[in-house]
């Protein structure tokens, strides 16, 4: 079957280049069931859950002098063996270690002639554990029509659903004059059409998504976003090389509640306090200025409900909206509950604030959605310039009870996102199980010092803790 692209996809296709790859990816730590989980059975399950992401068995064909957006065709040379790979640790392997991989691995950009995703087993981890590291292009996932594939690979219970037949047959390929005069005949037929496929980002969304009832709040949110002007100078923003570094850092979810609590916020707000706390550190550490006005600007996608969601009952089964939001985080404020208090304030003053998704609604979507909802609010961040914000900071909350993964317990789940163009860090939270995870990706040479990151974080949050007590 062929489909062509949407502009956003197409967009994310043409966007990247060697040293910024367009991909989302994520990071998974199981526990080895006591019966092992080799490679045939990690293959065995995503070949089985392929039909609920057609698009994981396509790919991208482009159109001769780009007459038009490219193509998703299907694969008519699909291997899964290629994209689900295996890799391993020097015995005993150590956190470190398979970060550095994760890192090597993030640093590539995915084959263009083959399905647009990779996922690695990993084995030889200390501590009975195995890792799975996933990575798809950014065209690949849209959250609505196209989930990211850790979405549906997660289940309930260490016992898999049981999945019918799998029968594939490929569509023919069609051939160069083929897709070309497709594009032609699409020109003649509907010019306004293709016209308006290379819309601007805003009114793209606001037209592919038929939600035009409250257009008003949307454009008010997006305007907001645009008349921030450029992000403050920083040390976060400089020439990103091809290489990466990863680090990861995690916390009781608990804590962050009892902050909600006594302070009276949100946990979103706990978590952009937190990390604010730790960026101030770490430009002190660097001994950068820090006056008190000084501010770190983050884009922090946030998800509402559908318009149509507000009218009713309450939200269903369909993965919600994500929306931009842009946040100057005091990084000058040396106290840590000011910190959070302006933060609170700030978010409350967005204009989609009366129609975000509570994070219990989230966690009640269908199948395992943080890798989903990751890649919608990187989506939400690139279709701005990257000169708006210093950095991209994602946050999901996740299922609250135990998952698993073709029967292995998952432990540990960290989304680690991409790095814009200019911006040598990013962050991305996942609060899953009782705990919060933070994947923390930077460039290699600008943020050589990206490994202090996790403990500056703990130390943020503790400094948080004892101003609550």
């Amino acid at each position: 079957m062929v489909t062509r692209l949407s502009a956003s996809d197409a967009a994310f296709f043409g966007l990247e280049d060697s040293s910024t790859p367009m991909y989302v990816a994520s990071l998974a730590i199981v526990r080895k069931p006591r019966n092992g989980l080799s490679y045939e059975t990690l293959l065995e399950t995503v070949e089985k859950r392929l039909p609920q992401i057609p698009r994981y068995r396509q790919k991208v064909r482009e159109v001769t002098l780009g007459l038009a957006r490219p193509v998703w065709i299907d694969d008519r040379d699909f291997d899964i063996t290629y994209h689900v790979r295996r890799s391993a640790l020097p015995s005993p392997g150590s956190d470190a270690q398979l970060h550095e991989l994760v890192a090597r691995l993030g640093s590539r950009q995915l084959d263009r002639s083959r399905p647009l995703w990779e996922m690695y087993l990993v084995e030889g981890l200390a501590g009975n554990r195995l890792a799975i590291y996933t990575k798809s292009h950014q065209a690949l996932v849209n959250g609505m029509t196209a989930l990211e594939i850790g979405h549906v690979i997660a289940d309930n219970s260490p016992k898999p659903p049981e999945f019918g037949e799998d029968i594939w047959i490929p569509a023919r390929e069609p051939s160069d004059a083929q897709l070309v005069m497709g594009a032609v005949g699409e020109w003649i037929a509907r010019p306004t059409a293709q016209l308006a496929a290379v819309r601007s980002a805003v009114s793209e969304v606001a037209t592919n998504s038929g939600q035009l009832l409250d257009l008003g709040r949307r454009f008010a949110a997006a305007a907001a976003t645009f008349v921030r002007g450029t992000a403050p100078s920083s040390p976060l923003n400089t020439t990103v090389s091809r290489h990466r570094r990863l680090t990861v850092a995690r916390a009781r979810l608990e804590d962050y509640r009892n902050l909600r609590a006594r302070f009276d916020c949100d946990v979103n707000d706990v978590v952009l306090a937190v990390i604010a706390g730790a960026l101030r550190n770490w430009l002190l550490s660097r001994g950068e200025p820090v006056p008190p006005t000084a501010t770190v600007r983050a884009m922090a996608p946030m998800s509402v409900y559908p318009d149509e969601e507000l009218d009713s009952s309450g939200p269903g089964q369909a993965i919600s909206e994500v929306a931009p939001f842009l946040i100057d985080l005091p990084v000058g404020e040396s106290n840590a509950v000011v910190r959070l208090s302006q933060i609170a304030h700030m978010t409350e003053s967005h204009p989609t604030a009366a129609s975000l998704v509570d994070a219990r609604t989230i966690v009640t979507l269908s199948g395992f959605a943080p890798p989903t909802l990751h890649a919608m609010g990187i989506r939400v961040a690139t279709k701005y310039p990257a000169r708006q914000f210093n950095l991209l900071i994602t946050n999901v909350p996740g299922a609250q009870k135990q998952m698993y993964i073709a029967g292995a317990k998952l432990l540990e789940t960290y989304a680690v996102p991409p790095l814009l163009p200019n911006q040598v860090l990013a962050i991305s939270v996942t609060s899953y199980n009782g705990m919060v995870f933070y994947g923390i990706h930077a460039d290699r040479d600008a943020m050589s010092d990206v490994e202090v990151l996790p403990s500056l974080l703990a130390e943020s949050l503790e400094e948080l803790l004892e101003a609550a007590q």
